[in-house]
This record gives C-alpha cells, structure tokens and sequence, in this order.
C-alpha cells in the first residue's frame, strides 16, 4: 500500500480510500468487510449517502481499532448553518458508533451561505476534538479562495478538497492551486465511473505493466500525491483497486496527462462549477 499522506495539519490519512457513495444496506456491509479484509484503512461517507449505520456496523464486526481506520464524513447543503453543523455532526458520529471523525467535509459549497457561521461550527467541532480535520469537496479555485480568507482568521487549516478527478477528466489548474495551498485533493470517481477501462491509451499502458486499465488510473492519481476512493461491491474489483504496489513511468504519466477527453460525469443541477 502507498504511503499515509500528511496534510497540512499534520492529520496522516491512507492514500487509498474506500468510496461508498451509492452502496446501501447489506451491499455497504458486505462491501465495507471485504475492504478492511483487504487492508483499506480509511472509508469515506457522507450524511447523503444514507450508509454510516452499516458502516459503523462493519468496522464495530472487524474488530479494528478505532484508531487504525480513517473515517471521512461530509456534511450536507441544504440549509447549512452553525447549528446545522453541529447537528449533523453528532448524528454522524452516533450512525458511525464513534467520538470523532478523521476528516469532515463541507459536501458542496453555495456561494450564499454565511460561510462565517458554518465555519464557526466546523471550528469548534475541531478545537473539541470531534473532527481531527476539516476539509471540503466539489470547491472551485474561487470558492477556495473565499473560504481561505475567513478559514486562516479563525486558524482552522482546509485541509482536503475532495473533487471528481481521473485521467479523463484532468483538472491539473485546479491540482496545481491547490498544491500551492498545500490543500490536498481526494479524487472521487478515480475510475471514470468505469469509462477508464474503454480508453485505448490506460488500455496500452496497461498492457505493460499487466496490470487492468483502471489499477493504472488509480496509479496515476496516487503519483501525483492525490488520495484515492474507488468504491465498488465486487470482490475482485475491490482488491484490485487496492494492489497498486507498482509505479509508471514519467513517460507514461505523459501520455496520461495527454489524454484529450476532458468530461465531468458528476454535475447536479445546483452545483457551481462555473464559480
């Protein structure tokens, strides 16, 4: 497994994730047992997700200590203010049967929230020792900005923007900002919802190192020091997403980042990416 990654507020968080958007119920269960099985120490969720019961559920079974698994959580929009932080926080950390989460994460940002107030919440929730780190995700460069001016006067450290990115959506501008800010990005979707094992060149490449297509996006993202989340239910994919023990080549990371299809899968109708 790929080094813990260090973020900037000295929080180490295992660079290969497991992603659980869209599993529910015993599949979540199941799925979140075979992961720690096969060494995954850090699970992402969400209040949105409707899965944090399962997943406490399956770290409780493991018999893993707390302090071995990285949790990530994420608070939903709607509505969110001071109280609904705090609020949904606690619920977070009852579903999950812990008292803290790892890293938790604005879900998506909304330029007419009172991002004062919410980061009021967030902050307290840190200096209590409920959060060990703050992040957010979906964030543009300029909701980045906004957030930084009010985040460094109440001295609470973004840690982690956690983005949809793979090779077939390569956001470097973004990768680039936020490695100047020392803001490291989580890519969801590392695998394209799956449209990487159809690209002729993640195909070729692979080929090299026999390897699959997508162990070779997931190796991609790693190298450039992002952290990781594939999610699936299956056995196989599940651990092969986990066995990245090899490393490409400069010259295939180029043509990697030469890939010109650039296409967002994931794009709600209220999200703000043209901000």
């Amino acid at each position: 497994m790929d080094d813990d990654i260090q973020l900037n507020n000295n929080t180490k968080i295992p660079a290969i994730g497991f992603g659980t958007w869209q599993l529910t119920g015993d599949d979540c269960l199941n799925a979140i047992k075979i992961a720690l099985e096969a060494g995954y120490r850090h699970i992402d969720t969400a209040e949105l997700y409707h899965n944090e019961e399962e997943i406490g559920i399956a770290i409780k079974e493991s018999n893993i200590s707390r302090e071995e698994i990285f949790i990530t959580s994420k608070a939903w929009q709607s509505e969110l203010n001071y109280d609904r932080v705090i609020k949904a926080c606690e619920i977070s950390l009852r579903k999950l049967q812990t008292d803290y989460l790892d890293l938790y994460l604005i879900h998506w940002p909304d330029k007419y929230l009172n991002m004062e107030d919410i980061l009021r919440a967030f902050k307290e929730l840190y200096d209590q020792g409920k959060i060990k780190a703050f992040g957010v995700s979906n964030f543009t460069i300029n909701h980045i900005k906004d957030t930084l001016k009010i985040a460094e006067e109440i001295n609470l450290p973004i840690t982690m923007n956690q983005v949809e990115f793979h090779p077939l959506f390569y956001q470097k501008e973004l990768l680039e900002f936020c490695n100047e800010k020392n803001i490291k990005i989580t890519a969801y979707s590392p695998l394209g919802q799956g449209d990487v094992f159809k690209n002729s060149t993640l195909i070729e490449i692979a080929k090299k190192y026999d390897k699959n297509p997508g162990q070779v996006a997931l190796k991609w993202l790693l190298q450039k020091g992002m952290v990781i989340i594939p999610r699936s239910s299956k056995e196989s994919h599940i651990k092969n997403n986990f066995d990245l023990k090899f490393n490409l080549s400069e010259e295939d990371i180029n043509k990697i980042d030469s890939i010109k299809i650039h296409e967002r899968l994931v794009d709600p109708g209220f999200a703000e990416f043209d901000y």
